[in-house]
């Protein structure tokens, strides 16, 4: 997922506990230039990869995040057969000015391909220095702004979620859609992501509503956007709000105001089982959401406890999948396999988040499976696609 939105915001302290929300960063820079095309590999030695993480910035946070993603790639490089990395990490400070010169260091040093950072900005400034060098950068960020050129993001993006949710929801009969955002970066975003995949699975947008990022904003913008449902006979709300913002207030409130979710389904674009401690509220029981292939989740996370005994972090998983494909790429023995043109095959990667492909324009297209929130539990209702080009795509 991911690189941390640092824009300002209005406390929302009084609604829920304010977590760290790993979502897109805003950056007006995008890595384009140069090179994308990929250096020349020896596939019978082992290929140097650079690993780029947060470390260093005196954070507590990104200390843990550096230490999680380093692991999970050390823990794919032990799982890859008949294939050698000469894995080298460098510390990014989660700064830009740093991640660039990480990034220079690696390429000097002989990277063929980097692996990370995770923030935006320092993802879009690594893929720049990189790409003096023609060297392609698989960042851990979710942000398709910074994504093109030598440039690849692996986080699971908003555009992911809502076309596998929209799409579900269409083949089930409710595709009458009304989108509720924030009035955040963030929120207009997800907007625009929802808006694109009802646009292009068939369905109808009856409405649009957004609220200021406050308590007091979603109280007085809750009465509006009930009506509103209730007017266009909307048969889904489909909710940028995420769990530590105002996704709890939304789903409590909304009922109280004559929203029924039997009725009108509540779908979300974030994840609703974090904190756990969310699927006990009862606004979003029968709430639908999308989750990375939760059999292949777990299977990671016991492992990594194994063989670290701790809890891995929730995108220790984008290093795993990262490493995996560098790995079944370099296993053709192909010289060019870190090339743009190899990144992209269609037939994309098998991670512990499931299916994967990058596309050509930097972004990525995630197997995801779909999920509902019956009796404070999290289950399954459509699964994951374990290939492209069946079902879930």
């Amino acid at each position: 997922m991911f690189a941390v939105f640092k824009a300002a915001r209005k406390s929302l302290a009084p609604i829920a506990v304010v977590l760290a929300s790993f979502a897109l960063a805003g950056c007006n820079t995008i890595a384009t230039g140069g090179g994308g095309g990929g250096p020349s590999i020896n596939t019978r030695q082992a290929v140097p990869v650079a690993l780029l993480v947060p470390g260093g910035s005196g954070q507590t946070g990104d200390a843990v995040l550096a230490r999680s993603l380093e692991n999970a790639a050390r823990l794919a490089i032990s799982d890859l057969d008949g294939v050698k990395i000469d894995l080298r990490v460098y510390n990014t400070a989660g700064s830009a000015a740093q991640a660039s010169t990480a990034a220079t260091q690696a390429v000097n040093d002989g990277a063929k391909i980097i692996l990370g950072p995770l923030y935006a900005q320092a993802a879009n400034a690594a893929g720049l220095a990189a790409a003096k060098r023609n060297v392609n950068v698989l960042s851990f960020s979710n942000n398709t702004e910074i994504a093109g050129g030598n440039v690849f993001v692996l986080g699971n993006t908003f555009q992911n979620t809502a076309d596998r949710l929209v799409s579900y929801a269409t083949k089930t009969g409710r595709d009458r859609i009304m989108v509720v955002h924030d009035q955040t970066v963030a929120g207009e975003v997800g907007r625009s992501a929802i808006q694109r995949a009802i646009s292009n699975s068939g369905a109808t947008q009856v409405g649009v509503a957004s609220y200021e990022f406050s308590q007091n904003g979603v109280v007085q913008a809750v009465s509006n956007i009930a009506a509103t449902t209730r007017s266009t006979d909307a048969e889904a709300i489909f909710f940028t709000a995420d769990t530590a913002g105002a996704l709890p207030l939304l789903a409590q409130l909304l009922p109280e105001n004559g929203v029924n979710p039997e009725a009108t389904k509540f779908i979300g674009l974030t994840r609703w089982d974090i904190p756990p401690s969310t699927l006990a509220l009862p606004g979003v029981q029968g709430g639908w959401f999308a989750l990375p292939d939760p059999a292949l989740n777990t299977r990671f996370e016991s492992r990594y406890q194994a063989a670290y005994g701790e809890r891995s972090h929730p995108l220790a998983g984008l290093a795993y999948d990262g490493i995996a494909a560098i790995g079944a790429l370099v296993s053709s023995g192909n010289s060019g396999a870190l090339t743009t043109s190899a990144l992209t095959q269609s037939q994309g990667f098998a991670g512990v988040n499931g299916v994967f492909r990058l596309r050509g324009d930097g972004t990525n297209q995630r197997g995801l499976a779909v999920a509902e929130i019956r009796n404070n539990q999290v289950v399954v209702i459509d699964p994951a696609p374990r290939k492209f080009g069946g079902a879930g795509f």
